[in-house]
């Protein structure tokens, strides 16, 4: 679970406080039509934003959640945001399919690269 990937834990954090950020700003950006695929993005959106904040590591404002948890949290969330324009009712909508599917399939990649333990010394 714990690979070694080639993306640091410091810049993992970093690109989920932007994915998090975009998601909250997508719906406006991308001007969604649908309220479902504007609900989904703010919500996952704060999600992300509250776990990179609460996971413990140096990008965290308050370290409660533990690492394992928060990878656990990673993964389900990338792939509710390639299910979500099916699960909410919005895949005919083009911008939000497309918008959620390559953010979640990229969300899936960094986490799968993410070296989450410390180089051995």
């Amino acid at each position: 679970m714990l690979r070694q990937g080639p993306i640091s834990l410091l810049l993992h954090g970093l690109l989920e406080y932007g994915a998090g950020a975009l998601l909250v700003a997508a719906p406006f950006l991308l001007s969604f039509k649908s309220g479902a695929a504007t609900a989904v993005a703010i919500v996952a959106g704060v999600l992300v934003i509250v776990v990179a904040a609460t996971t413990v590591g140096r990008t965290s404002l308050v370290d409660s959640l533990p690492l394992a948890a928060h990878i656990l949290v990673d993964y389900t969330v990338a792939i509710l945001m390639i299910a979500a324009p099916f699960l909410f009712s919005f895949s005919r909508e083009g911008a939000p399919t497309a918008f959620f599917i390559v953010l979640g399939v990229v969300f899936l990649l960094v986490t799968i690269g993410t070296r989450f333990r410390p180089a051995p010394s």
